[in-house]
């Protein structure tokens, strides 16, 4: 039996206007410099407004899109145009000029007389170190791999014994498959603090991590300046040692340039942003002239190249329009951070920073809070007392004693210094750290500083503890 009934939904469809401004508010100055840039390449209705154009040519010729006729016989699908790749995100080639440390231990494996078969298998265990030089796959598995990609048939004893001529490679430490060899391949007793160093990795190296210090005292029956010596000749040893020969394969720093300035000016902050070196855009006068002449011709050719120049008019209008957008928006945003913070930019003082999350620039800005949390993330301002991500100046709150609210930065920001300047031999627990809190008036659990000292990568007490 068949049922028929009325089903009512609601969608949302984003404009091209609306995708292109939301898509170019995500993107740093560098990487927008670089879109429109693309854009231009791409698209011959766009023109850049250099220094020798005249200002009244500046102005787009107004065109009618309705005008162009719309009887045309040629699907639109194929007048399309996708200038986007699968990936939103530009894709950079780069490369390095510095040697990477599985080519370096190459050059140095051409150095060993090694049989093929060897050689062979040498060459795939330097392909198997980690970026910080560690060999952190088991040999079993290994062999099997070694097997299945140049079957060749090893044993774990083989492949022990090729291990050692690659720990023998410069520099020292490399192919290790934890910390504690590592260490112990860069030390060579040549004195006797360096001895007892290399006993004490050898042998107590658990009671050496967790800064046990008592115990090694006791069990090497050594003074407590001599274990200071052992020591000191420990903490000079590389943890990393594939790290100083190249970071080339790591995620490359991208050069920061500031998309607002800030400058403070008798009292009065100004903000203004800079174009760098992002082009003026306009809409090419003659292609415009172009459709008007195209639509009315009533030959395919004519109606094929006009519907050719509508698309990229399309195209170009929406372009322009979307960086006008991105533009105030990005402006009234800045504008909204600063009249919150502006006791913080006036000073640059960090304990003057106010709790502040995205829906308070969302309810000053009347923007949505995901817009906000495009236009922040990877932006940039340049201060009279520094560089900030805007990300900085967003944090949560907490209440003192006195019913005031304080950014957790400042708290933070006194946890750091509390570490900083206390007692090395008695390093203050997380307790004790509540307790200075409570004096200066922040009232927080334990957990809280707990939580907050993890944040900050400060180790807990014990492990803090110096001799």
């Amino acid at each position: 039996m068949l049922k028929q009934g009325l089903q009512q939904k609601q969608q949302q469809k984003l404009s091209p206007l609306q995708i292109q401004t939301i898509k170019l508010l995500e993107l740093p100055a560098l990487e927008l410099e670089q879109k429109i840039r693309k854009e231009l390449e791409e698209n011959p209705v766009l023109d850049e407004i250099t220094a020798s154009d005249n200002p009244e040519d500046d102005a787009p010729k107004n065109v009618s899109l309705s005008e162009y006729p719309a009887d045309d016989p040629t699907p639109s699908y194929k007048l399309y145009v996708n200038n986007q790749g699968k990936d939103s995100k530009p894709q950079y080639n780069t490369f390095s000029v510095r040697e990477s440390f599985q080519e370096n231990l190459i050059v140095q494996l051409g150095y060993r007389k090694l049989d093929e078969r060897a050689r062979a298998i040498a060459l795939f265990m330097i392909g198997s170190l980690d970026d910080d030089g560690y060999l952190r796959r088991d040999l079993e598995s290994l062999s099997y791999d070694i097997l299945l990609r140049l079957n060749i048939e090893t044993t774990e004893d083989e492949l022990e014994q090729i291990l050692k001529v690659i720990q023998e490679f410069e520099p020292a430490g490399i192919g290790a498959r934890d910390l504690q060899e590592c260490l112990l391949l860069q030390i060579e007793p040549k004195t006797v603090a360096q001895e007892r160093a290399r006993t004490i990795l050898d042998t107590y190296f658990l009671e050496f991590t967790k800064k046990h210090y008592s115990k090694i005292i006791s069990r090497m029956g050594i003074t407590q300046e001599e274990l200071k010596e052992a020591i000191d000749e420990i903490v000079r040893l590389n943890p990393r040692p594939g790290g100083q020969i190249d970071d080339s394969y790591e995620d490359q720093a991208q050069q920061i340039v500031p998309d607002f300035l800030l400058e403070e000016k008798d009292g009065e902050l100004i903000m203004s942003m800079p174009r760098f070196s992002i082009p003026e855009l306009r809409v090419n006068k003659r292609y415009a002239s172009l459709l008007m002449e195209s639509s009315n011709t009533n030959t395919r050719a004519g109606k094929e190249a006009a519907a050719f120049v509508k698309q990229k008019l399309d195209s170009a209008k929406w372009f322009i329009e979307a960086i006008k957008q991105r533009q105030n928006t990005l402006q009234n945003t800045m504008n909204a951070i600063i009249e919150f913070q502006r006791e913080y930019f006036m000073e640059g003082d960090e304990t003057k920073l106010k709790p502040m999350v995205l829906k308070n620039i969302a309810e000053k800005t009347g923007l949505d809070i995901s817009t906000i949390s495009r236009v922040v993330n990877c932006k940039y301002i340049q201060t009279h007392f520094g560089i900030y991500p805007l990300k900085y100046f967003f944090s949560e709150g907490l209440m003192t004693e006195g019913g005031e609210e304080v950014s957790t930065r400042e708290i933070k920001k006194i946890l750091v210094e509390s570490v900083d300047a206390e007692d090395k031999g008695k390093p203050l627990t997380d307790e004790e750290l509540v307790e200075v809190l409570n004096q200066k008036g922040y009232k927080v659990a334990r957990r809280t500083v707990a939580k907050y000292r993890e944040q900050l990568n400060i180790p807990i007490a014990r492990l803090r503890k110096e001799l």
